[in-house]
């Protein structure tokens, strides 16, 4: 068995931090090759791509911003889920517990909040025609006094099950999820961060896939531990067998397909990447990513990304398993990458900006109309990085299409409207979401608590 890194860190601390040496590894590499360049095509017929909204009071404070590597100002997730008979769900944390907010397909309030007491964070949703399953994190007893990751049911405003993945007997927790919760019409898939508590993995962050039953019951598959540390993830349903899914690993420097605690030395690379502390660009799914697969089978993946001048294994490690990567830029540039089936990674990602002086974060991708992608991200002018880490001026959320072979389909278009978490697609294709109704400012680090709102704003987008 491979083991894990001794360390007792992970994302949300207050210090950037480099990886110790220690146990998963990589097969296959990019070495020195970052990115193919994206053409400018764009489509003759302009897509009308500015959102309509509508507001939705909310029953509570919404702390809308939370502190990243090193006080980065990270937006705070929301996720919105659309059932099979169209109806919305949004999730968002208060005080009081996370809420999970009824909208008609229209994204107006259907009925009251659901507050699931006791849950520390959104990691995922999944809605239902009479609910809802949420991925949240919850009180629990354990060496590290930290809270335990717990997929939670309701069904007609009444809890169902509440079904806990760490635990004693399996000697982990999640003090943070940055998680993803999928469901394909029979189980649930939750794939999100943990942290040993005994056994091999003991005081190190790893990561962990479990599957449920429609009832709550753990089903066999997934794994107990993969990628070491998981800076990010992405996770896609698949009707049968297991599901298809994504990490940025810092030690083992990059973006991969992730099969658990094998996957140092079986796993495609999507993407060679540095990922100390914040280099990755930020995690999966909040932050930076998402994961679309086609109608044909291939899959595309969007992230932020600073690509690799060189990458090669460190000679430090005595495992012969890590790697080191040197960035081509100082500043995340967005990319997206193509895996034509899930067992395999691309030979190169695809560069979609280019302005070395420009930092690029909350990058999403989402299926647009039969054969495009909605491509988006934040844009800071004057970036200055330190550490991981980059502040600048916001200068706009910028959408574009692209097609799946990574060219642009659309102009340019910069709209007021934020993407701060999860899209759902509706039947119709059209995309929708929820977000706080805020300016961003990246000029400084987040100290203090998170400012609130009580009011989000529902985002609508046709094809």
């Amino acid at each position: 068995m491979t083991s894990a890194r001794r360390t007792t860190r992970h994302r949300r601390i207050r210090a950037a931090r480099k990886p110790a040496i220690g146990a998963l590894a990589a097969a296959g590499v990019l070495a020195g090759a970052w990115y193919a360049t994206a053409g400018a095509a764009t489509t003759t017929a302009a897509p009308n791509l500015t959102p309509t909204t509508t507001a939705v009071a909310l029953d509570a404070k919404f702390p809308y911003l939370s502190a990243g590597y090193n006080n980065t100002r990270e937006w705070t997730r929301t996720t919105t889920a659309v059932a099979p008979d169209g109806t919305l769900r949004v999730a968002w944390p208060a005080a009081d517990g996370v809420h999970v907010t009824p909208l008609t397909a229209a994204g107006k309030r259907s009925g009251a909040d659901t507050v699931v007491k006791g849950a520390r964070e959104v990691g995922g949703l999944v809605a239902h025609n009479d609910g809802f399953a949420l991925l949240t994190r919850v009180l629990d007893t354990n060496k590290w006094k930290e809270t335990a990751a717990a997929i939670v049911r309701y069904t007609d405003g009444r809890q169902t099950f509440r079904t806990k993945l760490t635990g004693t007997a399996s000697h982990d927790t999640a003090p943070l999820l940055d998680g993803q919760l999928t469901w394909n019409g029979t189980k649930y898939g939750a794939y999100f961060v943990v942290h040993g508590a005994g056994g091999f993995a003991d005081g190190h962050y790893g990561d962990k896939l479990t599957y449920l039953s429609a009832k709550g019951t753990k089903l066999s598959g997934g794994w107990s531990w993969g990628c070491s540390h998981n800076e990010g993830i992405a996770l896609h349903a698949e009707t049968s067998g297991a599901f298809t899914s994504l990490c940025f690993d810092d030690w083992r420097s990059g973006l991969f397909v992730t099969t658990g605690i094998g996957a140092p030395d079986t796993a495609p690379v999507v993407q060679r990447e540095q990922c100390w502390a914040g280099y990755c660009g930020g995690t999966f799914p909040g932050r930076t990513g998402d994961l679309v697969k086609s109608s044909t089978g291939r899959y595309a993946t969007a992230f932020a990304s600073r690509g690799a001048a060189s990458a090669k294994k460190n000679p430090d490690d005595s495992s012969g398993r890590g790697w080191t990567v040197e960035p081509k830029t100082s500043t995340h540039q967005v990319a997206v990458a193509f895996m034509k089936n899930r067992a395999s990674g691309p030979g190169k990602a695809v560069r979609l900006t280019h302005a070395a002086g420009t930092e690029n974060v909350d990058v999403h991708l989402a299926p647009y109309g039969k054969d495009r992608l909605l491509l988006s991200w934040e844009s800071l002018k004057n970036a200055k990085c330190a550490e991981g880490t980059c502040t600048g001026t916001f200068t706009g959320t910028h959408l574009r299409l692209i097609d799946w072979n990574g060219t642009f389909r659309s102009a340019d278009k910069v709209v007021s409207t934020r993407i701060t978490g999860d899209l759902a697609v509706l039947r119709d294709g059209t995309l929708t979401w929820a977000y706080a109704p805020v300016t961003p400012t990246y000029t400084k680090a987040l100290t203090g608590a998170s400012p609130t709102t009580t009011t989000l704003r529902i985002a609508r987008l046709e094809p």
